[in-house]
């Protein structure tokens, strides 16, 4: 999922554009990319937008993050999610013994 609020150069773009111009956008990013565009949305508050993009190398996804945010367009915050699926297999992982701190 990647998120953000708008700077001031963003907010004069998307009134220049609207808002299903950013959308469009982010489907050809994810395609070109090898992925896929799965939500978009606007919001209010402290966050003005956020979308799910399915890109298979997470890599590509964070290059993506770090190359948008350092246009000064926008500060945009990535976060990975996880499927139920995946997280059974994460929890069903053999990390071995070690230590933990105070122990």
């Amino acid at each position: 999922m990647f998120s953000g609020s708008y700077t001031k150069e963003g907010v004069a773009g998307l009134l220049k554009e609207g808002g299903s111009a950013r959308r469009d956008e982010a489907e050809r990013i994810a395609k070109s990319l090898g992925g896929a565009l799965e939500a978009y949305y606007w919001c209010y508050g402290q966050t003005d937008f956020m979308c799910i993009m399915d890109i298979p190398e997470s890599a590509k996804a964070t290059k993506l993050a770090l190359t948008v945010g350092a246009s000064g367009s926008f500060n945009g915050k990535l976060t990975p999610l996880i499927t139920v699926e995946e997280m059974d297999d994460i929890c069903a992982t053999d990390i071995g013994e070690f230590t933990l701190p105070g122990q």
